[in-house]
């Protein structure tokens, strides 16, 4: 398996994105503020965005062993209803 260097940008409309460095298309991760958000922040919403993306990086990698992409067995799970996350 290859390895990817990723990079934080700042997109034209101030979103923040998590995309690989090699690979200017369609982010990875995007994440979008409300301007009530950026006002609490006090110009402090790339530090904000970066822990946000750091701690799903990290959670992907506690999980990703748990995850099968075995795409037969997938298709065989019983449907599951909306959840709510928190």
């Amino acid at each position: 398996m290859s390895t990817s260097i990723l990079e934080i940008v700042e997109l034209p409309d101030g979103d923040f994105a998590l995309r690989r460095a090699d690979d200017e298309t369609a982010p990875l991760v995007r994440i979008s503020f409300s301007q009530e958000a950026r006002d609490m922040m006090e110009e402090q919403d790339l530090t904000v965005a970066k822990a946000m993306m750091t701690a799903g990086i990290e959670a992907v990698g506690n999980i990703a062993h748990d995850i099968d992409w075995d795409e037969d067995e997938l298709e065989h799970q019983p449907s599951t209803h909306p959840r709510t996350l928190h």
